[in-house]
């Protein structure tokens, strides 16, 4: 993936996370716009250069849409995580309403029998007829006369239905709030939805009007961009193999200079990391669709936790909150497994599989694959917990 240019704030914490898949069959490098078509057709003959700038806006334009469709996706993660929540409650809500209405209903049907019973003794007929039909029955029970003819049986019936009676009530009132809130997180979904096939349609636009010269052009740049990444990634890889070796050879000196230190063990989620890079790589090839966890296609946040939940641990589902699961490492002390996260929004992750490299899936039209970690501007890097 080609360099992005970074927003100019940082996004704040996540209003609202399954989408449909949009595929634009072509890399970042096979974008480009009307602008760039009246650009070149303008540019002097001979002169490549004025095209060549132009053909670079038009990519960082393009790069950028995708870095904001990203953006927009992990906002529409957080909403439908919210939004799943939210129904999850509300059903148990609404099941626990039955079972107080259905407690509420025998509790009516007790006291209506002893109301049956009243009438057919010539006792309490009346009274107990309030009692049931009383929009507030507590009102009548309040009648000192009513309830020194009250036996204990009865008693217990009342008080048995004003409890349920209660109960009930307060179950449907977290109901209804459930339900609204529930209805909230549907419409910031729903929004969060529409701005992301927003920015992949005027990157499906753009497409639609290039040129198979204007495609090679592109490509050609973006050839010579990931070609750059790969070879910050062999530097950065070398630089980290080389403080290892140092940082061992200190412990060595330290330990036989009797200073007590000992060389450290593996990390403890040395062996947890390996199940999540080798589930990572078993789903090398497999689409990306923004909004999806699997099995058949990812998004960049839904394959790291899709990996590391194949290793026990389980991880929030957007990035922002991903950046916060586990101990912050820096560049310089990565290893296998890690996450590392891109640009000051952190809209993208990617899992560290060594040697600079990791595996992510990149954006719509693109599959998982393995990428240099210099490809992009890297915000930070976090060790799952």
């Amino acid at each position: 993936m080609a360099s992005h240019r970074k927003p100019r704030s940082r996004i704040p914490a996540p209003l609202t996370g399954h989408g449909r898949r949009t595929a634009v069959g072509f890399t970042t490098a096979a974008l480009a716009s009307v602008t760039l078509l009246s650009q070149t057709a303008n540019a002097a003959p001979g002169d490549p250069k004025p095209a060549a700038q132009s053909i670079e806006k038009v990519k960082e334009k393009v790069d950028t849409l995708y870095h904001q469709a990203e953006s927009a996706t992990q906002r529409y993660n957080a909403a439908k995580e919210r939004a799943d929540q939210q129904r999850a409650k509300v059903d148990k809500l609404l099941d626990s309403v039955a079972e107080r209405t259905e407690k509420l209903n025998e509790a009516r049907r007790t006291l209506g029998a002893y109301a049956a019973a009243q009438y057919r003794d010539g006792g309490m007929a009346r009274s107990a007829a309030t009692l049931l039909f009383s929009n507030d029955p507590q009102d009548v029970f309040d009648q000192s006369h009513l309830m020194d003819r009250l036996t204990g049986r009865q008693k217990q019936a009342v008080d048995d239905f004003q409890k349920q009676q209660a109960s009930a009530a307060k179950e449907r009132g977290k109901a209804g709030e459930s339900l609204a809130s529930l209805t909230a997180s549907q419409k910031q979904l729903k929004t969060q939805k529409k701005t992301v096939q927003d920015k992949l349609t005027e990157a499906r636009r753009l497409l639609a009007n290039l040129t198979a010269k204007e495609k090679a052009r592109l490509a050609a740049i973006e050839k010579k961009k990931a070609e750059e990444a790969r070879r910050k990634a062999a530097a950065l890889a070398e630089k980290q193999r080389q403080e290892a070796a140092r940082t061992k050879q200190q412990e060595q000196r330290n330990g036989d200079s009797g200073s007590g230190s000992t060389t450290p063990s593996a990390p403890a989620n040395s062996s947890k990391a390996a199940q999540a890079i080798a589930f990572a790589k078993s789903q090398l090839g497999k689409p990306y669709v923004w909004g999806a966890t699997g099995p058949s296609s990812f998004d960049c946040s839904g394959l790291t936790q899709a990996a590391w939940k194949t290793a026990g641990i389980s991880l929030p589902r957007t990035t922002w909150d991903q950046v916060k699961a586990g101990t912050r490492v820096s560049t310089s002390e990565l290893q296998p497994g890690d996450l590392v996260f891109f640009y000051d929004d952190i809209s993208h992750v990617g899992l560290y599989i060594g040697d600079g490299m990791m595996i992510h899936a990149p954006k719509p039209g693109d599959v998982v694959k393995k990428a240099p970690i210099t490809e992009m501007p890297i915000y930070g890097s976090v060790r799952p917990a």
